[in-house]
């Protein structure tokens, strides 16, 4: 039997991994996957869960700032297409659901269809910002509980997490995102994920308040500070999701080669570290077109 290079894990099965690890008191870290290659790569690597960054992904699909541009089609796309290649439970960015409490059932009914262990959706306004931005504006909290409501009593695997994200922090204080987080818990959010809080004090009272499931946004040159797994741990945080992590490296690395092969013609002294040629077709699966190949090969007569 040919290897296609696609999971043999069902999607539920994948959903009831990933609501088991995360409870409270023990830490799960997804990295952030923006595209296909980032996907194959984290996915080998033994993580507990994958994190779809809305910021990366609209970024190499479509090159343009996550600013509320890219539509729910767009977005389940990729969805779609990371889990088809993908072992790992992957939680994914519904942004705010993509317009009203219509819209958020059929991004919910989407995004599990296509196979998402968990859906994070948020509590701004339309168009939405990168959650360290300034500037940042937010629904009222009713129409917020509304959407969760609306989540949890459209998807079809209980084991299918909604993840609540306020991010009233930044403009309205630390409070408010406190009472609006609880609101969307009482509404049935099995995740909740105060963004950008801006201290380690501030992260220590969030999980003070929560008994539920909570998300620590680790961003590098972000608003909230980075921490070590273990205090991260220590505080009472479920999920450390590293959305930026992996395609800032990329991005220097990139910029590394280009500039070398634009200084000297040649790759010759490039310095940056490359992925081994051979390994790298045998991930994206030449090995398994080679076995195809062999399989249904023709004798030419």
């Amino acid at each position: 039997m040919i290897d296609k290079g696609i999971s043999q894990i069902s999607h539920a099965q994948r959903r009831q991994l990933l609501r088991e690890r995360l409870t409270k008191g023990r830490l799960v870290v997804a990295p952030g996957v923006f595209e296909m290659v980032s996907a194959k790569i984290a996915d080998r690597m033994g993580f507990e869960a994958l994190y779809m960054t809305g910021y990366g992904t609209v970024a190499s699909y479509l090159g343009l700032p996550d600013a509320g541009l890219a539509t729910y089609t767009d977005m389940v796309n990729r969805v779609s297409q990371f889990t088809r290649i993908t072992q790992t439970p992957f939680i994914c960015d519904g942004d705010t659901g993509y317009g009203g409490l219509l819209n958020v059932m059929h991004t919910v009914r989407g995004y599990e269809a296509a196979g998402a262990c968990a859906i994070q959706l948020e509590d701004q306004e339309f168009p939405k910002k990168c959650g360290h931005m300034l500037g940042r504006r937010v629904i009222p909290t009713q129409d917020m509980v509304e959407k969760i409501r609306v989540a949890v009593q459209t998807r079809e695997d209980r084991n299918f997490q909604i993840i609540a994200r306020t991010d009233a922090r930044t403009t309205l204080g630390l409070d408010e995102a406190l009472r609006r987080a609880e609101s969307y818990a009482r509404a049935g959010a099995d995740v909740l994920f105060v963004e950008s809080p801006e201290s380690v004090q501030e992260m220590e009272k969030i999980a003070q308040t929560f008994d539920l499931p909570l998300v620590a946004n680790m961003v590098e040159g972000g608003r909230t500070p980075v921490l070590t797994f273990e205090q991260l741990q220590s505080i009472g945080y479920g999920l450390a999701i590293f959305p930026a992590t992996a395609f800032l490296a990329a991005g220097a690395a990139m910029q590394s080669v280009y500039q070398t092969l634009l200084t000297d013609k040649s790759s010759t002294h490039v310095t940056q570290p490359l992925y081994d040629f051979q390994a790298f077709s045998t991930l994206m699966g030449f090995d398994w077109v080679s076995q195809f190949d062999q399989q249904f090969k023709t004798t030419d007569t």
